[in-house]
């Protein structure tokens, strides 16, 4: 049998841990029932009863998915002592400095840092995140009178809080990670009994339907499940071409193409943006503007003329040929070979030749050549959105320092008007 505890309790209560007797018991329903003996008596011996085995419903419904296809956050439980437990009266609520809490609600509830700067006239207004406060959904109120009360509880988790060893699919994790939203908690079926004056102040708490893409997160929220049984993580909805999930605090941008229409992420744009502008320009070529054709040179037969500049003569230089290399259309691969070559330019030496290794490098492993040479913004404010690049480097003249590229779909290709 296994037992559950948000935190360690100490073995004495000191006068700022509220005192709890209970002790959450998941036993196994499946292992045969051992009985014993209540009293003596010759033939009329009578056996115990064992405690009942109760089966905790869970609350939450996860939209994402877990490993394992059967898996269900349902838990079988016991709470030690039973008879304790059990003679004291159900409640449906109950009040703590003037408010009232109710069973299924979300609560905030203070851990050793928190509960001595309880203020009992201070007013409960609704909270946001606090590295102090935990939060947790009430399953449960029972009282033995007014002085004695308590809930047993699901917690929520901080991302900061997934143990070590956590599954996400086929990927094993430990704490927040860059799709974790400031104000995003994740569901558990970690069971807990409280001592209610732990609660701090009531707690507004959203499910978060990923699939409404109109949907905003203006309080507290959840979208995954963490199964304490199996360290098991239920999945989140994947976006743009990396497959990683959206963070709520970050800009997404829609392709407008009606047979895609992905969610592409902001900074995956820029570093897309940044790794072709960093292959076509390197470390010395300056940007050029390329020539635009103009109308009427056109109809009229004459050569097109290259852009003038502010405040120059409205008379220009013929255009010239786009060479190759300038050519904004790049494939990662160009990117991979110039490498070597701007490394040895740099430092004088040959690089060391790339080992190959097991398993796909993280977002954080992936190469970024562009930095210190270009940075990158999304201009969202302009119709139709672009992506503003400036030049970094100093000891290159003759060009652009800063300009603006169209964005193209990751995914599709098709431009984002």
């Amino acid at each position: 049998m296994a037992t559950a505890r948000k935190r360690p309790r100490p073995e004495e209560s000191t006068e700022n841990v509220a005192d709890c007797p209970f002790t959450v018991i998941h036993p196994d329903p499946n292992e045969k029932e051992k009985k014993t003996k209540r009293r003596g008596g010759g033939s009329e011996d009578r056996p115990v009863p064992p405690p009942k085995i109760h089966l905790q419903v869970s609350p939450f419904s996860p939209i994402g998915k877990f490993n394992a296809k059967d898996n269900t956050m349902d838990r079988h439980y016991q709470i030690a002592p039973f008879a304790k437990w059990m003679d004291m009266t159900r409640y449906n609520s109950f009040v703590l400095n003037g408010v009232k809490y109710h069973s299924e609600g979300f609560v905030f509830v203070a851990n050793d840092d928190t509960i001595e700067h309880q203020n009992p006239g201070e007013s409960r207004q609704p909270r946001k995140k606090s590295d102090d406060n935990w939060v947790a959904r009430i399953l449960e109120i029972r009282a033995a009178d007014e002085h004695h009360v308590y809930a047993r509880v699901y917690w929520m988790y901080w991302p900061d809080e997934l143990p070590a060893g956590t599954t996400e699919g086929k990927r094993v994790i430990k704490g927040r990670q860059p799709y974790h939203g400031n104000n995003e908690l994740i569901a558990s079926n970690h069971m807990d009994v409280i001592n209610v004056v732990s609660v701090t102040a009531s707690a507004t708490v959203h499910q978060w339907d990923e699939t409404n893409e109109d949907e905003v997160q203006p309080a507290l929220y959840w979208r995954q499940a963490f199964d304490v049984r199996t360290m098991d993580l239920s999945s989140a909805e994947e976006r743009c071409r990396c497959n990683r999930p959206e963070n709520p605090d970050k800009k997404l941008i829609g392709c407008t193409n009606k047979e895609c229409r992905k969610w592409l992420h902001d900074d995956c744009l820029v570093h897309e943006a940044l790794l072709c502008t960093f292959a076509r320009l390197g470390t010395n070529k300056p940007h050029k503007p390329a020539p635009v054709k103009d109308e009427q040179d056109n109809e009229t037969g004459r050569r097109p003329l290259s852009p003038s500049e502010s405040g120059a003569a409205p008379t220009a230089e013929p255009s010239i040929d786009v060479k190759p290399e300038e050519q904004n259309t790049v494939k990662m691969a160009d990117v991979e070979n110039v490498l070597p070559i701007i490394k040895t330019e740099r430092t004088g030496q040959a690089p060391e030749p790339k080992k190959r290794g097991r398993g796909r490098k993280s977002d954080a492993q992936k190469a970024k050549p562009y930095e210190g040479y270009f940075s990158a913004t999304i201009r969202s404010d302009a119709s139709p959105p672009v992506v503003e690049i400036t030049d970094l480097r100093e000891e290159v003249t003759g060009g652009l320092k800063e300009w603006t590229e169209r964005l193209d779909c990751l995914v599709c290709g098709q431009p984002i008007h």
